[in-house]
């Protein structure tokens, strides 16, 4: 039996922020990172790193993430005939997260970290946390995505689902250095994808919203409509993979006790843009902090209690927010709007690019040009 302060099951970005955060509070305690798969590994993902996420990790003492790759500055939103094409205030980055996740983990390895190939399967609690009769830990943080083992043993259920496919095509001349989405017109919600990554090659994929019954689409159809949406995208395409998105809603509460969820386990992926980076790394961190300041006290069981406190000043707010504007986006007039304010108004194209990739609000500036453009079309000035 070994036995640990801090257990995370899951290293991906949540497991591997949730570690450093409890480190940088206290770098004696005893923190195991436990993941199924030998790093480095591949994630279907769509290696959108947001400038924001970057900002938690330097913040939390992480550097060198970016390293080799090139900022991408700008982004294209298309729509039918409406669309913007505009430089971001800060450039994103498109980093796979075979180097992604890997570095993230190096990092957590060098605040103190053991990293064990280990799959969790069961999950039982007395004084402490067991860990398929293998692991104790005094916290347990899970990390472990959107088929979270960890969340079904606490009880807790997924909300809304999505579905997306991921693949690695030769970027086209005309969609370089930049990331591009174009929204479907025949499905609501649902969007294709081509981000550059620099090097030659883009990540390019398609997500959709899943029904209430969660029946999930085949490979053949996601391909369909990605090829129909970004013709030639899957021409030469290579390491197509799909996965589940467990989007959030307008309200998220942690539970309380010992067991914690960061990242895609707790739920948290953005329901307007799908992103889940930063919450993958807002939340982790703050798991982990609230798991050593737990620990330090002589309170393991306040640790749900502490972490709850922090994700609601962290994102209470944000996350009503996007569900609202997630709601919004069934409805393509809605989308059709913000594109069109958003080619009028940097401003406007600004809020919505934070609204979609960290933790901004519905801003007046946001409510100002959708009612404008909204009236201009219902009084017939726009096609």
């Amino acid at each position: 039996m070994t036995a640990w302060d801090l257990a995370v099951v899951g290293s991906g970005p949540a497991g591997s922020a949730t570690a450093i955060g409890a480190l940088r509070v206290d770098p004696s305690l005893r923190v195991a990172l436990l993941d199924r798969a030998e790093f480095p590994r591949d994630k279907p993902c769509g290696d959108g790193i947001a400038p924001q996420v970057i900002d938690l990790l330097e913040d939390a003492g992480v550097t060198g993430i970016v390293d080799g790759h090139v900022p991408v500055p700008r982004l294209r939103l298309d729509r039918g005939s409406a669309g913007v094409d505009r430089k971001m205030v800060r450039p994103t980055w498109v980093i796979p997260r075979t180097v992604f996740d890997q570095r993230l983990v190096e990092a957590a390895q060098a605040a103190g970290a053991t990293l064990r190939r280990h799959r969790v399967r069961e999950l039982s609690q007395s004084c402490s946390v067991l860990l398929d009769g293998a692991v104790e830990a005094r916290t347990v943080v899970g990390a472990d995505g959107a088929n979270s083992t960890v969340r079904r043993a606490i009880g807790m259920t997924p909300g809304p689902m999505a579905v997306a496919i991921r693949g690695y095509s030769p970027t086209p001349s005309i969609r370089p250095n930049a990331q591009v989405v174009v929204f479907d017109t025949a499905r609501q919600p649902a969007y294709a994808w081509s981000f550059d990554r620099g090097d030659g090659l883009a990540n390019v994929g398609y997500g959709e919203l899943l029904g209430h019954r969660h029946d999930r689409p085949a490979k053949a159809q996601l391909l369909e409509r990605l090829d129909t949406l970004l013709p030639g995208a899957t021409d030469g395409g290579t390491g197509w993979r799909g996965h589940q998105l467990p989007l959030s809603t307008g309200r998220w509460r942690p539970p309380t006790g010992p067991i914690l969820l960061a990242g895609d386990a707790a739920g948290l992926v953005n329901p307007m843009t799908g992103e889940g980076i930063y919450y993958a790394v807002a939340t982790g961190l703050a798991a982990g902090r609230a798991a050593a300041e737990a620990l330090n006290a002589g309170e393991p069981s306040s640790a749900g209690a502490r972490y709850a406190r922090a994700a609601e000043r962290l994102l209470d707010v944000h996350l009503r927010h996007v569900a609202a504007a997630a709601w919004l986006c069934r409805h393509g007039s809605v989308i059709d709007a913000g594109l069109r304010a958003s080619a009028a108004d940097q401003r406007v194209f600004d809020d919505l690019v934070e609204l979609g990739l960290a933790r901004g609000r519905i801003t007046p500036t946001i409510v100002r040009g959708l009612v404008r453009e909204l009236a201009g079309a219902t009084r017939g000035r726009r096609p």
